[in-house]
């Protein structure tokens, strides 16, 4: 165990924690928990933004998959990065001005019924979990390499870290931990691209000839199709992505945090240019990984090759190089799996306990204390799924997770705000559509059985042939809330009309 990587990580790991302990101070309300009270300005929740998703995928995972499979790795990053454009030309203004807490308080804007908002909490607990095994995954990986300790004990760490930041900081330090963490992975990506380019004379150029070369792989490093062999699996992996961040309930939540909806529009920009900027150099990360630490040591480190940023790091940096990058990376992982465990324990405590099971009758206190004990549950059951999904790539798992939100979320999101039709019975359908096909469709696919051994969960011929099912899901997503508003006689054309006005405007009715 190196002295540097060990200082590095208590240096982190103390600043989190003085963060925590001076937000803590600040958390007195439920707005205060869930949404910092609105507080956040718009180049502050912007970076927050690029923290929460700039995760364990981005840094480890693509940086990985680039380095092992090239064009195809780098897929990731397009689709994470187009994903913004989404987000900012269609939902962040209309859900700021609609919703309150949680995904749930903006549908209820237009359907107030119990149902609706009970599968839409479903729906993000399910996108949470997901998304979680993937940074738990990756969190246990890169502790398991530094310190040579067990995986599970790695795992149990972090679950117990991230735990305690949203019980006693709630948003605001899980804000202030996601900017620290933002402005840290963006000096250590540049300054590894910066020695990557070093390498190659500062001539990306010649960078991307020798890159023919150094790899075992040939110039199919530079093709399509080195790991996506299948076109309509990559046309679904690419829908998973471009459509999934829209609908992630952990990053629709963070536009609650500031005070209107052009402050929200803010936000998203200042995030886009971070984000934008990260993802055009994972290329660095990927290729100089690939030529200068090689497939063998990156799958020898790590069977999904999650560690091949760090690994790259030591190789040009030496150990203080890597032990700052890793605990950027562990940083990284902290701040996003605090912000999901909120988002997960707000759909509980908010929607489930607060509004679906006390009808609303419920003080500050015990939403409070509500929203604590399933921060505690989501955690632990995330934290005992990782176990399980040790040696699968962590882009991958996020990439589920997109798909669950494309396919459960958008459809009902876009319905609500844009189409005047819709109706409760629709957005029950879509809802529910798009989360179990997403999911069934994924527990009977390569992702589960495999007939190689050790590929997947289980030894066996997949049902479905694609890892990811956005292709499938979200469109039935889209269908089943086309078809249950048809089907369905129920009208509400006057409260749309109430919609329009406060999504476009962000005026509220008092007592609204």
């Amino acid at each position: 165990m190196n002295a540097s990587v060990v200082i590095m990580f208590l240096a982190i790991v103390s600043l989190t924690l003085v963060i925590t302990y001076f937000a803590a101070k600040k958390t007195q309300t439920t707005g205060d928990f869930y949404t910092a009270g609105g507080g956040l300005t718009g180049w502050q929740n912007g970076l927050a933004i690029a923290g929460d998703y700039l995760s364990a995928a981005s840094f480890l995972g693509i940086a990985g998959a680039i380095a092992l499979f090239g064009f195809d790795g780098f897929f990731y990053s397009i689709g994470f990065l187009i994903a913004y454009l989404v987000v900012l030309f269609i939902v962040a203004e209309p859900l700021r001005n609609l919703g309150k807490y949680t995904l749930a308080d903006m549908i209820n804007s237009r359907f107030e019924a119990k149902k609706v908002r009970g599968v839409a909490a479903l729906s993000t607990i399910t996108i949470v979990i997901f998304y979680m095994i993937a940074q738990l995954v990756g969190a246990g990986a890169l502790i398991q390499l530094l310190f040579g300790i067990d995986y599970w004990i790695a795992v149990l760490i972090v679950g117990v870290m991230m735990t305690i930041y949203v019980l006693f900081g709630g948003m605001t330090a899980t804000s202030w931990v996601q900017i620290v963490k933002a402005v840290l992975l963006m000096i250590g990506t540049i300054i590894i691209s910066f020695l990557v380019l070093a390498k190659f004379n500062f001539n990306i150029l010649e960078m991307f000839s020798q890159m023919k070369t150094v790899t075992s792989h040939g110039e199919n490093f530079l093709n399509p199709g080195l790991k996506y062999k299948d076109s309509l699996g990559t046309i679904s992996l690419m829908i998973a992505l471009v459509l999934g961040t829209a609908g992630l309930p952990h990053i629709l939540m963070r536009f609650f945090t500031v005070k209107d909806a052009k402050t929200a529009r803010t936000s998203v920009v200042t995030a886009t240019w971070v984000v934008g900027i990260f993802y055009v150099l994972t290329i660095f990360l990927g290729f100089g990984a690939a030529a200068f630490v090689g497939s063998e040591t990156i799958l020898g480190a790590n069977p999904a090759g999650n560690m091949a940023a760090p690994l790259l790091a030591e190789a040009l940096g030496g150990n203080f190089l890597m032990s700052f990058v890793s605990a950027v990376a562990f940083a990284t992982i902290l701040a996003v799996v605090s912000g999901l465990v909120l988002s997960g324990a707000s759909a509980f405590a908010h929607d489930v306990y607060g509004q679906i099971i006390k009808k609303g009758q419920i003080s500050d206190k015990q939403q409070m204390l509500a929203a604590k004990y399933a921060s505690i549950g989501v955690a632990a059951l995330s934290i005992l799924l990782a176990l399980f999904a040790q040696n699968l790539n962590v882009a991958f798992l996020v990439s589920l997770a997109f798909c669950v939100a494309a396919s459960a979320n958008l459809p009902v999101i876009i319905y609500t705000i844009y189409w005047k039709r819709f109706n409760t019975s629709g957005a029950m359908t879509a809802m529910l559509a798009g989360l179990l096909s997403s999911v069934i469709l994924v527990i009977i696919g390569p992702n589960v059985f495999s007939p190689v051994e050790g590929a997947a969960i289980f030894l066996g011929e997949p049902i479905f042939p694609y890892s990811n099912p956005a292709i499938v899901s979200v469109p039935l997503g889209f269908i089943g809330g086309y078809i249950g508003t048809l089907l369905s006689k129920e009208n509400d054309l006057k409260q749309y009309a109430k919609v329009q006005v406060k999504a476009t405007t962000g005026y509220r009715e008092t007592g609204n």
